[in-house]
Formats: structure tokens, sequence, C-alpha cells
């Protein structure tokens, strides 16, 4: 049976308790920081005085974003905390290389997110990430997060995959121009129907599988 969602539906239909979740994480997060790798500015009543200069787009923000999306993949799934992330990023107004950071950091926390089964260990496997350089500290760094991103995707070959199989068959993409996510027949009927030219279908044992119709680029090719 074929599906087709909206990325803000997912999180639509979940949007409070999402809210809730990321807001207790950031607390957690602010918490763990200021007591295990360095003090964090604080108001006279004891609350964090939180500031652009003093809790973002350094490593405070790293480790916020890597234990956020760790915690999304403990308690929900390592998908729904990439959708999240990309929903988090794709309404927002980031400057690319404030996204990119974003997005890398949030890898990182799902990474072990999934390693893990308590945020205490999640946040201390994030603290050895933040010392070894692991996770993005600054905007400026070369390094470039080459996963789901709503920005610079090729409008001929706007789908990205999602989510895999056990086996490694693609089972889940997003359409990146439009927010619209599909099972792999919703896909396969979508490119049959003339919808996306980008793309044909294959028979991979006795399967019918999306695959990008070839080009000069490879980096839009579906995983």
């Amino acid at each position: 049976m074929k599906t087709t969602l909206k990325l803000k539906h997912i999180i639509e239909l979940k949007k409070q308790e999402y809210l809730d979740l990321m807001e207790k994480c950031r607390e957690e997060a602010y918490e763990y920081f200021d007591k295990n790798i360095r003090p964090l500015p604080k108001q006279e009543n004891g609350e964090f005085h939180v500031s652009k200069e003093k809790f973002y787009d350094n490593d405070v923000d790293a480790f916020r974003h890597a234990y956020t999306s760790g915690v999304f993949t403990q308690e929900e799934s390592a998908l729904f905390a990439n959708l999240a992330g990309i929903y988090n990023e794709y309404k927002g107004t980031n400057p690319i290389n404030v996204q990119n950071m974003d997005l890398w950091n949030n890898a990182v926390g799902r990474k072990y997110g999934k390693k893990t089964t308590s945020k205490k260990e999640l946040a201390e496997m994030l603290k050895k990430a933040l010392q070894t350089k692991e996770l993005i500290t600054d905007p400026n760094d070369p390094r470039e997060y080459k996963g789901l991103r709503h920005i610079n995707y090729d409008p001929k070959k706007p789908v990205q995959v999602i989510q895999e199989s056990d086996t490694g068959r693609n089972e889940y993409f997003l359409d990146l121009s439009n927010g619209n996510i599909m099972d792999r027949e919703g896909f396969v009927q979508a490119i049959e129907s003339g919808s996306y030219p980008g793309y044909l279908v294959a028979n991979i044992d006795s399967i019918s599988t999306p695959m990008s119709k070839p080009d000069s680029n490879s980096d839009n090719n579906l995983g």
C-alpha cells in the first residue's frame, strides 16, 4: 500500500510532544554542559542566561543539537530525529553555513543515540565527540554535511532517501522541493505516472525499485 505524507504533517501530528521534548533536551544539555564541560553564564535566580553570543554557533550549540537529536533517536527513532531536525532547519532562516553545522551535529547525535540506551551515556559519548572535534563548533568549519537538506537540491532530481531496509534497500524517500515523504511503492507509482522525469523504475530481485537516471552529476543520485 503506497504512502505519501507531508514532512510538516508528520511533525504537526506530534507537535506538542515534539516541542516539549525539544525544550526538555535543551535544559538537560545545558545542565550537563555546565557541570561536566565548562560553566555557563547564569542569572541571579540560577537559570541560564541564554544569549546568542554565549549559547549559539559554538560548542554549547553543537552539544545541544547533538544531544537533542540523540535523545529523539532513543525515544522515537533515528528517522523521526532526522525529520525533526530537517523540519527545524526547513522552517528557519539560518544561513547555509549555520544550517550545515546544525545538521552535521544532529547526525552525530543520531549516531550515538543509536549506540546508547540512556541519556547519561549519550551525554558522555557526546562530550568525547566534542573533545575529539567530531562535532562542528564553528559555522566556518569546512566540513560539509552530506545528508538530507532542503537547500541546493537539483530541481530535476529533488528526491533523497531517508530510510533503508535492514538489507540496504531504499524504502522511504523525501522530496526536498515540497516536503512529500513517499514509501517505495508510492515513489514507484509517482515515477510511472510521469511526476518525476529524473528517475526510472528498475526490477531488482523481482521488486520495483526507484533509480536515478544517469547524468554527469553523481551528487543527485539516490543513496
